[in-house]
């Protein structure tokens, strides 16, 4: 690695930059341990500690450190940068800088920028009724909690894609390096254009240890640590020292230099299309953990080793000795040289900070609603499928969906990306290459296709990395659409828990605007991934989401191709919410044209009046949510109709999964009486679903009718079979589904004896069948609805 000797800072400047890391270490420290005497006025006594200390100070100091070096480039070159902190539970230094930088204060009038607001700061942070410990949404400037680790270089790529004039300073701690998601994010810079979008310098902080073990990257060596970046695309600057002088200028001079590669790296793209990739600096920076921290306490070192990394001294309210060691490690910082008699921060400290907006925690790129732009989409009507009636076709639904969002990429060209796990053509999503490529800054061979630089669909075989892509470039503030195979999405499990959560605290938070939402097309389901057997078929990733908090989730299990439009559209109209679609890529009937889609999208949940012959008082109801429920549960119809004529059954097609709640527990939900006036509350109730049977129960629990509720659905039976036998073996087809409706329907069972038993015959007989001749029964293949009337 490159590591440069210069100093470029002039003796009054080292002390200015200097004085202002000591303010934050000082504010750092105070807001982790001191409920009282903030200025330290008096003698520290047990009773100024607060009774719980939690917080983490051994990454702060380095945080700290970069925070300072970053505002005085920012001034010097009037930069638009963010700040992404991957060790997030460095939150005491976010909030030490943007107090000292005033946008605390900005946000929150009543933390003043004197003794009181300190006093403030300090009695909140990782306090009842306070802040977190961790840069949570509460902290202005962030877009990153970082309580998980491993996903801060792919949410500052995010941030800085169709951001051109962004730079992105991106801290990513050596723990974190350790994860999957991190190593894998390290590509992003192949698929950065710098002609249209901004810069990431990341920053991999090295202070060489974990919770309680070495960290990898910091004992490998230089040797192998600069082949491994280099490897990965970059061209690493190392800044490496325990004597704050010279690592001040140190940092400063690779700022400079790096700064200036940036640019130049852009000015060349800018000017002379083509270029080739270049490297891309980056920077390491050792430290010591818990830098100008305790040395030693009770006789074991600290600084410089794993025990820094949370709270040092940790008896200071039963212990003396580490009440003295408190306060001169407080006094060291010498903080009334920093803050006057009033607390306010000197002069020497506030030249040194960024005006307005380009201060780091004032940034409108990290609120990212402020910069939201409505999409223009295209009328619905012109993509939508003809259905002369029920049942025509067949379509493939997503690709019907690739033709609109085409035309969305194609309207909206810097405001909205589409992103997936190498899957956009295999989930028909294709069209949209007619209007653009896939990001691709690589090299490009002449067998390639839909490869430029300036792509904007998003294709990386990382889960991982498109989710945090896709965060950050809805954090701050573009949209976007997240296509997957439904079975592997759960590998960014973890990722959306954080990202909900991040919206939950930000709709109480009035200064935070609200953001695109967050889009996942699931497809490639459980139910048509009979090729590919056991390992493909998973619909859980609806009951994870569906834990999070209500306001936040949305789920839609559209039936057909128009269907899919009007939810489509819906969700890249929304703000603030997660929302899950599921929809098929198969050749499929469809049942509701435009208008009627749209209608029962707008309603989530309806009696289809075509498909039913009840006359308002049914014998059973036959409900179904999903595209192959759906398609089972008219074909159970049109066999009872066939051989139990007379029977009044009702079809009810769920599009919106969260109106099965009730209306006390999700914003979506029906109350109790139009629940009871769609599904009744004594009659039967069969219900084929999508994903696991558990989920609709616990949904409805506390309806009137739950006891008559029998719901089909996906059991864990699953193996490379055909598409009809994979419903088979789930008991969710429509010889069963009917079945179902024999068994349950007071005395049906007496008088229908003799179907039940053919019913059960269709069965075997089908097994037979595909065993001998490798696909479904004829008239399985070839089933159409026979548009029975009423």
């Amino acid at each position: 690695m490159r590591q440069l000797l210069d100093k470029p800072l002039a003796s009054a400047e080292l002390q200015a930059i200097n004085a202002y890391w000591r303010a934050a270490n000082y504010l750092s420290v105070g807001q982790i341990y001191l409920m009282h005497n903030a200025l330290l006025t008096e003698p520290l006594q047990p009773e100024h500690i607060k009774p719980r200390l939690l917080g983490h100070w051994g990454t702060t100091p380095g945080l700290n450190l970069i925070y300072a070096h970053l505002n005085r480039v920012i001034k010097q070159r009037d930069l638009s940068m963010m700040y992404v902190i991957g060790p997030g539970h460095g939150g005491p230094a976010i909030a030490a800088n943007t107090w000292l930088e005033g946008s605390y204060t900005d946000t929150y009038p009543d933390v003043t920028r004197d003794a009181a607001g300190l006093q403030t700061l300090f009695r909140q942070f990782s306090f009842p009724g306070g802040i977190p410990s961790h840069v949570a949404p509460e902290l202005p400037g962030s877009i990153h909690e970082g309580g998980e680790l491993g996903y801060s270089l792919s949410h500052a790529y995010g941030a800085a894609f169709d951001n051109p004039d962004l730079v992105v300073a991106c801290v990513i701690g050596d723990g974190e390096a350790e994860t999957g998601p991190l190593a894998a994010s390290w590509h992003s810079n192949k698929f950065l254009d710098p002609r249209t979008d901004g810069a990431v310098l990341p920053i991999l902080h090295l202070n060489g240890y974990k919770i309680a073990n070495p960290a990898v990257l910091a004992r490998i060596g230089d040797e192998e640590l600069t082949k491994l970046l280099e490897g990965y695309g970059h061209r690493p600057y190392l800044v490496d020292g325990d004597d704050p002088e010279l690592v001040h200028q140190a940092l400063a001079a690779t700022l400079d230099v790096v700064l200036d590669e940036i640019a130049e790296i852009q000015t060349e793209a800018r000017t002379n299309p083509g270029t080739p990739r270049r490297p891309w600096p980056m920077i390491v920076l050792r430290t010591p953990k818990g830098w100008t921290g305790p040395r030693e306490v009770d006789g074991v070192p600290i600084e410089g080793t794993w025990r820094a990394h949370q709270v040092p001294l940790t008896g200071v309210r039963t212990s003396p000795e580490h009440l003295a060691m408190l306060e001169t490690w407080l006094r060291s910082y010498r903080i009334e040289e920093l803050l006057d008699a009033e607390g306010r921060p000197v002069a020497e400290l506030t030249d040194q900070v960024p005006s307005g907006e380009r201060r780091m925690g004032s940034t409108p790129h990290a609120n990212g609603g402020l910069l939201t732009r409505s999409l223009d989409l295209p009328p619905l009507s012109q993509y939508a499928v003809a259905v002369p009636q029920p049942g025509s076709g067949p379509h493939e639904p997503t690709r019907v969906l690739g033709t609109f969002l085409r035309d969305v990429m194609s309207a909206n060209p810097c405001n909205v990306r589409v992103f997936g796990p190498d899957e956009t053509a295999s989930n028909r999503l294709d069209a949209i290459y007619e209007t653009t490529a896939k990001a691709w800054n690589a090299e490009v061979l002449p067998t390639d296709e839909h490869l430029a630089a300036d792509g904007r669909v998003m294709e990386i075989l990382s889960e991982h990395t498109c989710q945090g892509w896709l965060e950050g470039y809805l954090l701050t503030g573009r949209h976007g659409w997240f296509s997957c195979y439904e079975a592997f999405v759960h590998l960014v499990d973890s990722m959306v828990n954080q990202h909900a959560k991040w919206l939950k605290v930000s709709r109480a938070l009035p200064w935070r605007r609200t953001i695109p939402s967050l889009n996942y097309l699931l497809t490639s389901h459980v139910w048509r991934q009979d090729n590919n057997g056991f390992s493909h078929q998973d619909p859980g990733f609806i009951d994870h989401v569906v834990n999070k908090k209500a306001e936040v989730i949305r789920v839609y299990l559209p039936p057909d191709a128009n269907t899919l439009l009007a939810v489509s559209d819906h969700c890249l109209r929304s703000r603030g919410y997660v929302n899950v679609v599921v929809a098929g890529k198969q050749p499929q009937p469809s049942w509701l044209d435009h208008d009627s889609a749209v209608l029962h999208c707008a309603r989530g949940v309806g009696v289809w009046q075509w498909a039913s012959n009840d006359d308002g008082d049914p014998d059973v109801v036959l409900a179904c949510a999903g595209d192959v429920p759906t398609l089972e549960t008219l074909a159970a119809v049109s066999l009872l109709r066939e051989h139990v004529p007379g029977l009044k059954i009702r079809v009810v097609n769920v599009v919106d999964l969260m109106r099965l709640e009730p209306d006390s527990e999700h914003p979506h939900g029906l109350s109790d009486a139009e629940f009871d006036a769609i599904f009744t509350t004594d009659k039967p109730v069969i219900f084929a679903y999508h994903g696991y049977p558990a989920l609709i129960h616990r949904l409805t629990y506390r309806r009137h009718n739950h006891a008559n509720l029998h719901v089909r659905g996906y059991k864990e039976e699953g193996t490379t079979t055909t598409p009809f036998d994979m419903v088979v073996r789930n008991d969710l087809d429509r010889y069963h589904l009917a079945m179902d409706v024999i068994d349950r329907v007071p005395g049906l069972g007496r008088r229908a004896a003799e179907t039940r038993q053919w019913l059960t015959d269709q069965r075997a007989r089908h097994h037979a069948y595909i065993v001998e001749h490798g696909e479904d029964l004829p008239e399985v293949r070839n089933w159409q609805w026979p548009h029975v009337g009423r």
